[in-house]
């Protein structure tokens, strides 16, 4: 008897049978919120332009505030399916995927480093890591609450 391969199977690297792409409005979606996202980071660099050697304050703050946010947002929308389903892959994948960026950070790390300013670095990667996860478990906590307070009564 031949077992039928399973879709992870099916889409798996090596097996012949190609990708399966998530749905075409999930991708308008995510690239929209994405474009939106790497927008407003960019305007806050812009905005506040740092200095070379120097904490990276505006990325830091992007992530921490981003971490949040992100926290607030998968709570409410995983208990809100209908929400979700459309405003998950929106806010959270794309706006706040793109908004937040550890590539920067890890670029920002070495640029300290060989800058001569390991120290920084350091406090850097520390707090970046701390406070983005504190971050993200007050907006979880907040996200909890919200759901709670704003839940119809059945």
């Amino acid at each position: 008897m031949t077992r039928r391969p399973t879709s992870q199977e099916e889409t798996a690297p090596g097996s012949g049978r190609g990708i399966a792409l998530p749905p075409l409005p999930y991708v308008l979606a995510v690239g929209a919120g994405g474009a939106v996202g790497a927008v407003m980071r960019h305007a806050f660099m812009v905005a506040f332009p740092g200095q070379t050697g120097a904490f990276p304050v505006v990325t830091f703050a992007e992530n921490v505030v981003g971490s949040f946010l992100l926290g607030v947002v998968l709570i409410s929308l995983l208990r809100a399916p209908a929400l979700g389903n459309r405003w998950r892959p929106f806010l959270a994948t794309g706006v706040l995927g793109s908004f937040t960026t550890f590539s920067n950070v890890s670029v920002q790390l070495v640029e300290l480093g060989v800058g001569g300013a390991a120290a920084t670095a350091v406090l850097y990667l520390f707090l970046s890591v701390a406070l983005g996860l504190s971050a993200a478990a007050a907006g979880i906590a907040l996200g909890v609450r919200l759901v709670k307070r704003f839940r119809p009564a059945r």
